[in-house]
């Protein structure tokens, strides 16, 4: 079974592998963990824990299972009840359209063979070798892996951090590979950065949010010219460019806590007090009343893997789709205690409109576009059929030709009077692994990927989005941004990062060979260019200009 099949059972629950999990050493100087109040737990110990020194010379960090591994009584046969529900990392939620999550054959389609292909386990050992050199060390543990590692590059600004997202592809790899350790300490570091404190001011992370990334720093002890110490510093968005928070981070970091306990059998870590409290603190962030009448998520630009301003804020597709997969995977973690009952109960209805307003409202296809044609607007009434009052004249000429006769996509954003009809991939991909889209749904996005192939993989996959924005589009909308100039990084660059995501809804979908045509192409070019973040121009024939090497915890999923 190749690497991308086993990822596709361990995300969706299938993979039966156990291994104890190795245990964590955390840094003892608080100081430098920003906004970090542990006085949610720290009544259940007694009193904080007594931190001892931390040198260069001799490691004595404590254990964080020390600091807060209070497990609640009877989680035991509560974990052991979850392994044996017929249920996903991903979870499931019962709502009428609802695609079954799972691998292929739970669809009701015999399982296809992957094609085979030509031995490349040059290339795949070359990747780990570089995958490996990325990693992160803390209190000579590894923590996770830097976002890129190019030895060229001597201002790699914050490409030198561990983010969060960027974890997620390389953690699963570790997983698949067995190596759990990597992914433990990795969940259990950034949970104790998170901003736990309620602030009332403007400038500090609120309640919940998980950092987007952070970085190892040593520095000197007070009174001790000759000794150091590691700390961690966590970047909320203070120091990132444009100054955005990240909403994604914390949606990754659930659903990478599930993918850890299913795939290494260890569910000690998510039935922990401070995880449950991270989980349930992250959970109220998303879940708290606002003035928003709509059931998705409402964000920024730049709050996701579209870090700059691309025209995205509001109710980006990437976000909603991350956030039905992290309340499905939460579900599935929350222990049951009656303080989660509410919490559970509001995380259930949300599931339920979710699904329906996304696959209601964002779904765009040739009929869809039929009715949106003939659209009447000023609709006053509870059953209106123009709910949103768009106006048909936002149907762009160039999706009138794109759109195929067969397929269609989960559009990008949907607000009162505003759709944007642009393709993005990895909302529309983690759409079907999630089974946010439904099993209809899930295979025209497929089909729409191989009908339009020259345009979504060209040369190297995959866009992040089509079209890009160009001309007098393109200046209003990113304000002329010169790191976005059409066909470039996020204004529809091609990224090979999203092929993992494409392999594994092919493989739910029971459609392999799309993946497998998608890997053969950027097998090609990807070693000898590097390993490079995202390509340039319309058919990705160019290498970025403004990326970081080197970063590829993204195909060792596929190869």
């Amino acid at each position: 079974m190749g690497i991308a099949e086993v990822a596709l059972h361990t995300m969706l629950g299938a993979f039966a592998g156990r291994s104890p999990a190795s245990s964590l050493r955390v840094r003892t100087d608080t100081r430098s963990m920003r906004k970090r109040s542990t006085n949610l737990f720290y009544s259940t110990l007694g009193g904080p824990p007594k931190f001892l020194g931390l040198r260069s010379v001799e490691c004595q960090c404590q254990r964080i299972d020390e600091l807060a591994g209070v497990i609640e009584a009877g989680n035991g046969t509560w974990a052991k009840d979850t392994v044996n529900k017929a249920s996903h990392v991903l979870g499931d939620v019962t709502v009428p359209g609802q695609a079954v999550g799972g691998n292929a054959s739970l669809n009701g389609n015999p399982e296809k063979v992957l094609p085979r292909r030509r031995n490349l386990s040059s290339v795949e050992d070359e990747a780990w070798d570089l995958l490996r050199e990325s990693v992160v060390n803390y209190c000579g543990s590894p923590v996770g892996t830097i976002a890129a590692n190019d030895p060229n590059d001597s201002n790699p600004a914050n490409y030198d951090q561990v983010f969060i997202r960027d974890f997620v592809p390389s953690g699963i790899a570790f997983l698949l590979k067995g190596e759990y350790e990597i992914v433990r300490n990795f969940i259990l570091h950034t949970l104790q950065l998170q901003s736990w404190e309620k602030t009332m001011d403007c400038h500090s992370p609120g309640q919940g949010l998980m950092p987007a990334s952070f970085k190892v720093r040593t520095i000197p002890l007070d009174g001790d010219e000759n000794a150091t110490e590691e700390v961690l510093d966590p970047d909320f968005g203070e120091a990132a460019i444009g100054r955005v928070a990240p909403v994604d981070s914390g949606l990754w970091w659930i659903i990478l806590l599930r993918a850890y306990g299913k795939c290494s059998g260890d569910f000690s870590v998510q039935e922990r007090i401070d995880v449950q409290t991270g989980i349930k603190m992250i959970l109220k962030l998303c879940l708290a009343d606002g003035f928003d009448m709509f059931p998705t998520l409402l964000v920024t630009d730049g709050s996701c893997m579209i870090d700059r301003r691309m025209g995205i804020h509001g109710h980006p597709l990437e976000i909603q789709a991350l956030f039905y997969s992290a309340l499905l995977s939460a579900r599935e973690m929350l222990t049951p205690e009656d303080g989660s009952a509410d919490l559970i109960r509001a995380l259930n209805n949300r599931l339920v409109a979710l699904s329906f307003h996304i696959r209601e409202y964002y779904w765009v296809d040739m009929q869809k576009l039929n009715e949106i044609y003939r659209y009447k607007t000023e609709e006053y009434s509870y059953d209106a059929v123009n709910k949103f009052n768009i106006y048909p004249d936002q149907v762009s000429p160039w999706l009138v030709e794109w759109i195929p006769p067969k397929g269609g996509y989960f559009i990008g954003n949907l607000q009162p009077a505003h759709m944007d009809f642009r393709f993005f991939s990895l909302g529309n991909l983690w759409s079907i692994v999630s089974s946010l889209a439904t099993t209809q749904q899930s295979h025209a996005i497929l089909d729409l990927v191989e009908s339009k192939w020259s345009d979504l993989v060209a040369e190297m996959p995959l866009k992040i989005c089509y079209p890009a924005l160009e001309n007098l589009e393109w200046k209003i909308i990113t304000g002329s941004d010169p790191k976005n100039t059409p066909w470039s990084y996020h204004n529809a660059g091609s990224w090979p990062t999203l092929l993992w995501q494409l392999t594994v809804a092919c493989l739910k979908m029971n459609r392999p060979e799309i993946a497998v045509k998608a890997v053969e192409i950027a097998e090609r070019r990807i070693a000898t260019d590097k390993w490079p973040e995202y390509y340039d121009t319309k058919r990705a024939r160019f290498i970025g200009k403004h990326l970081g090497f080197t970063k590829l915890g993204l195909l060792l999923g596929t190869l």
